[in-house]
């Protein structure tokens, strides 16, 4: 196993691989300058997870000034999160560092992500799917990055060391937020070192919450967490397990479901020398585990007795709860602190990094004078449907966990037994395969009726689907393309806005006239002219205006002299009534 864990070189320097790049301005940007001043940097980050480092950095890369702040040691073995989606890594070749994560792979990219179903490592398999979660690192057209299997402390690592690195980010540890008041020009925040409780308090722009499940943040705005508690009580614990990997013989993978009844549980590696996680999964109420009592479950479920050695043992309970608001004037919620879920399916990190995306270029528009209220107003409106929409899959593939699929008689090696087991495939067959394959709630929602994007009068309808559909409707992600061996067309996109022209040659006077309203406006705007008449006719037009996030906001055959496009997708201008109408039923759900 220690062979097939090695980081391989070649498949870390393969297509798609980014150099870092550093920040650029496009017509009409500007920026402000980092500042300097320790207590009045212009955003204050609560939180240095990976939605608050995402943040962080979307801010740094644009030269925003801004103060990550955290109160805990984020160290130990607990990973919280495996599972690092295509769009993550998208966001990470965009930043210039998806080749850090890979090489940071504990058992390299190439390594198979295969889910496999058991009822226990010693036992039978079940179900067996393969490179589940897009993590193969062949290329794939749909987009620009795969997938990654990575504990989350190795990921949030790579994240630290980038904002670290950028001039107007700093991090402070060791600190927690006690207080805060805030007007129409900012937010004083107090905050108290830990170690030592000395206050001090900081003036800034906005403030963010990224304070997680516990949030402070959201406290203090008055928002609550609605929904469902306690779907499921559960443990996570981390252990030792040498030669667990070779006593076993289903072959490598990153998930093993055990479906028996002594302990239903996952079970899989999770980083070099031998660290496996094990989920026992529907413990009763009340029950708790001593390390003793952990490493006799191991042993039960797998049917294998090795020296284990336990790290750590945390209980978690599944949720379905979101907040009722997302931000109060000038403070605002990402990540865990707005949004918990069953974690089946690995989208509840991912999701806090696109909010940490969304939210902070938005924010930096508005600090460097070409956003409007209306884009930060946009933030909300557009991230609460697709929260919804994630945790939909995620409470649906919660449904059957490994102790809802276990029958009695699974293990009888009998022909009831074996009608019994493929009973239990069949079901598992029928409804988790979406779990591992759901690229479509990866890269296929689409911020339809925000206030920002403009409807293009098409009467294209998008639906939502678990399988991924490229469409360039306003409000979905430009569909990708690779331009040659190595380089994708999101490439080409700018930090700012990036018009795509499919036709130049024709439409010269579309493009000064575009040019000439990002000047005019402060707006940073890329013009991108690329000629390929297949990439225009699944574009559905022969200009596209994408976002600094890469999503769509306007698409047509020409850009009218003054039409006003680039005040409307930067939210400094008043939306019509109707597409108003369509924020108005977004909001209502």
């Amino acid at each position: 196993m220690q062979a097939q864990h090695r980081t391989s070189r070649s498949a870390i320097a393969r297509p798609g691989s980014t150099p870092s790049r550093t920040p650029r301005l496009k017509t009409g940007e500007h920026a402000l300058s980092p500042n300097t001043a320790p207590d009045r940097p212009a955003v204050v980050i609560v939180g240095a997870g990976p939605s608050g480092l995402a943040l962080a950095i979307e801010l740094g890369h644009r030269n925003v000034s801004c103060l990550v702040v955290e109160r805990n040691a984020r160290a130990g073995h607990a990973p919280r999160a495996k599972t690092t989606h295509v769009r993550t890594r998208e966001h990470l070749r965009r930043w210039g560092i998806a080749s850090k994560l890979a090489e940071a792979s504990p058992f390299g990219i190439d390594y198979p992500s295969d889910i496999i179903f058991v009822t226990r490592l010693a036992g039978q398999k079940l179900a067996h799917f393969r490179s589940g979660l897009n993590c193969s690192p062949a290329r794939h057209e749909h987009y620009s990055e795969h997938g990654q299997w990575i504990p989350q402390y190795k990921l949030e690592a790579v994240l630290r060391d980038h904002a670290a690195s950028l001039q107007s980010v700093r991090i402070l540890a060791g600190t927690e937020l006690v207080d805060f008041e805030q007007d129409q020009d900012g937010v004083s925040a107090l905050f108290r070192e830990v170690s030592s409780g000395a206050e001090r308090r900081i003036s800034t722009r906005y403030l963010v919450g990224a304070d997680g499940a516990r949030s402070r943040v959201r406290d203090l705005i008055g928002a609550e967490m609605q929904g469902r508690y306690g779907l499921s009580r559960n443990y996570n614990i981390i252990f030792e397990a040498p030669g667990l990997a070779e006593a076993h013989p289903h072959g490598p993978g990153i998930m093993y479901w055990q479906i028996n009844p002594e302990t239903p549980s996952l079970i899989g590696p999770m980083d070099q020398g031998d660290l496996w996680f094990f989920m026992p999964t529907g413990l009763p109420p009340g029950e708790r585990l001593s390390d003793d009592d952990a490493l006799a479950l191991i042993r039960k479920a797998t049917g294998i007795d090795l020296p284990y050695r336990m790290l750590s043992s945390d209980e978690w309970v599944a949720s379905r709860l979101l907040a009722d608001r997302y931000a109060r004037g000038r403070v605002f919620l990402i990540g865990d602190a707005c949004h918990l879920h069953p974690p089946f399916g690995g989208f509840g990190m991912n999701m806090g990094i696109a909010d940490g995306v969304d939210l902070g270029w938005k924010l930096a528009a508005m600090l460097q004078g070409w956003g409007g209220q209306t884009l930060l107003d946009s933030y909300e409106i557009e991230r609460r449907p697709v929260h919804e929409l994630v945790m939909d899959e995620a409470e649906s593939n919660h449904t059957l966990t490994p102790d809802r699929l276990f029958r009695p008689g699974i293990e009888e090696e009998s022909p009831e037994g074996d009608a019994i087991r493929a009973e239990v495939s069949q079901l598992i067959e029928q409804h988790k395969r979406a779990e591992f394959y759901a690229l479509g709630v990866v890269l296929g929602y689409c911020y339809r009726g925000s206030p920002v994007v403009i409807d293009d009068g098409s009467g294209e309808q998008w639906t939502r689907s678990r399988d991924y559909h490229p469409s360039a409707l306003p409000g979905c992600l430009a569909p990708h393309r690779w331009l040659s061996e190595t380089e994708s067309l999101y490439d080409r996109f700018g930090d700012g806005f990036t018009l795509l022209a499919f036709d130049a040659k024709r439409d010269v006077e579309s493009i000064e006239n575009a040019r000439a309203d990002a000047v005019r406006t402060a707006t940073p705007l890329k013009i991108e002219a690329i000629s390929d008449i297949d990439l225009q006719r699944l574009y559905g037009a022969r200009l596209a205006l994408v976002r600094p996030d890469q999503h769509i906001c306007w698409r047509g055959n020409s850009w009218p002299a003054d039409a006003g496009i680039l005040e409307r997708v930067t939210g400094r201008a008043k939306a019509p009534a109707t597409v108003l109408r369509e924020v108005d039923q977004a909001a209502s759900g």
